[in-house]
């Protein structure tokens, strides 16, 4: 999502412990949600750590869906997937898929009330974005393959085990399953082909890990795999933890002092040298308003909470999922 020319549109009061503000571009156009989430100190898909392990779980009873090593040499990541991932997305019905299709806003509220309302999903204390972009999410198609080749090339391969390799990646925020794909025949992605094929299929919503490298798929598996069988662009929606309010409003501060010593400077000049020095609104403004969106939509890093425990906790946790032979975890 480009914050060139972002702002906030209306505002909504809070649901389910969130509020709500679309944001637009500078044209008005929409351009993603913005999620204001209180009264949720730990989410239920909560990542936590233990010195470079990294553990995934769900539900109030911690019920592990993915274990995590980090190469010593910080190239890439070794997982391990239960494969008992729950999606916090309820099914979706062909006729919803019929009337939201083709609008990304739409389906990013329905997301959001879903997200919001899930003791699964992923959200905890902060503030959010949830919106599209696939062209500033996923590697550039600079090869021009067909779609259904190129985004297969961004999952994430192996089940249950693999490897996230940065070293090759590093940057490509690849796609990331929960859960095994399904296959092309499966009956969920047989009925997700015919929406592919007319233009109704509802977006994949994918989630930035930063501890991974990678976006993890919330909701849409099917929906992706169906995408991939039809060789068609699939709609995504990605959700990203942003800057905290304190941390917005320390950089507005800033942001408006340099906009108003900008302002000060042309005044000097035009004292100086005449009227025919602009006033330097043309050029403090804009560049206020792309600092405003920048702040309101930065990228943040993925919280993890510790481990209670620590290492031998997940190596217990490692043993008990994957047993004492297999996958190789550190």
């Amino acid at each position: 999502m480009s914050p060139a020319g972002t702002s906030a549109g209306g505002a909504s009061g809070p649901r389910n412990g969130a509020r709500r503000t679309n944001l637009t571009r500078s044209g008005g156009t929409w351009n993603g949600l913005l999620l204001e989430v209180r009264d949720r100190p730990r989410p239920g898909l909560c990542l936590r750590t233990a010195d470079h392990r990294l553990l995934l779980t769900q539900g109030a009873a911690a019920d592990p869906l993915l274990l995590a090593s980090v190469d010593p040499n910080r190239q890439g990541v070794d997982f391990y997937r239960t494969g008992r991932y729950r999606p916090p997305v309820p099914p979706l019905r062909a006729q919803t898929a019929r009337e939201y299709a083709g609008s990304a806003q739409r389906w990013a509220h329905r997301f959001a009330t879903a997200l919001t309302t899930s003791p699964d999903s992923p959200l905890h204390d902060g503030r959010w974005v949830l919106a599209p972009d696939p062209l500033l999410l996923l590697r550039p198609n600079h090869r021009g393959w067909p779609h259904g080749e190129y985004w297969r090339s961004l999952l994430v391969e192996g089940d249950p085990d693999g490897y996230i390799d940065w070293w090759i990646h590093n940057g490509s925020w690849e796609i990331f399953p929960l859960r095994a794909m399904p296959e092309a025949a499966d009956p969920r992605v047989k009925a997700y082909r015919k929406q592919a094929r007319d233009g109704t299929l509802p977006p994949v919503l994918l989630w930035w890990v930063s501890g991974l490298d990678s976006h993890v798929i919330l909701d849409g598996h099917a929906r992706l795999a169906a995408a991939i069988a039809e060789s068609v662009e699939p709609a995504v929606l990605e959700l990203r933890r942003v800057a905290p309010q304190d941390e917005v409003d320390t950089g507005t501060e800033r942001a408006v002092r340099t906009y108003e010593a900008e302002l000060a400077r042309f005044t000097e000049l035009r004292a100086a040298q005449g009227p025919h020095v602009p006033d330097g609104a043309e050029f403090a403004g804009p560049a206020l308003a792309r600092r405003l969106g920048q702040l309101r939509t930065a990228r943040r890093p993925t919280w993890a909470w510790p481990l209670t425990g620590g290492t031998p906790e997940w190596r217990r946790i490692a043993r008990e999922q994957v047993g004492d032979g297999g996958w190789e975890y550190a």
